[in-house]
């Protein structure tokens, strides 16, 4: 599963990236926002980061104007590893080295294709593992004992 969630600065990206998970058959959840009216981006990405903690295999993408607030946001949730990516090859990285669970965008900094192509790729990429495990079982340790 894939939750998707955004303020209102995230609303046209999200319409686009919700039209091509349709296409692609993908299945996700919108956690919000719906509309132009400011809201508060930590009620949307923190929504999504606990889906996605709490559900084995799932995978978030949250967006707000410069990604850096989601990104913020999500990271604070146990068990979850977001990245904040602006190219496709970043959006594969962070999947294939860091096993990154959530992506953040930023839609004021990210053209509509670009961003497209990152999310192909962030859900394209499995988890390489190998040396790459070892650095992230020392993030997740240190999340268990300082958490």
């Amino acid at each position: 599963m894939i939750y998707i969630g955004c303020d209102h600065g995230g609303l046209e990206l999200k319409a686009a990236i919700k039209k091509m998970l349709d296409g692609m058959g993908e299945s996700y959840t919108d956690l919000g926002t719906d509309g132009e009216q400011s809201v508060d981006y930590p009620d949307f990405g923190l929504a999504v980061a606990q889906k996605v903690a709490a559900e084995s295999g799932a995978r978030g993408i949250v967006i707000c104007k410069t990604g850096v607030g989601m990104s913020i946001c999500a990271n604070k949730v146990k068990g979850v590893r977001c990245g904040l990516c602006f190219n496709a090859d970043m959006g594969k990285l962070c999947r294939e080295h860091n096993n990154a669970n959530v992506l953040a965008l930023g839609a004021a900094n990210t053209d509509i294709e670009t961003a497209l192509g990152i999310v192909r790729a962030f859900l394209a990429t499995e988890f390489a593992g190998g040396r790459h495990a070892q650095r992230v079982d020392k993030i997740c340790a240190f999340e268990e004992g300082n958490g």
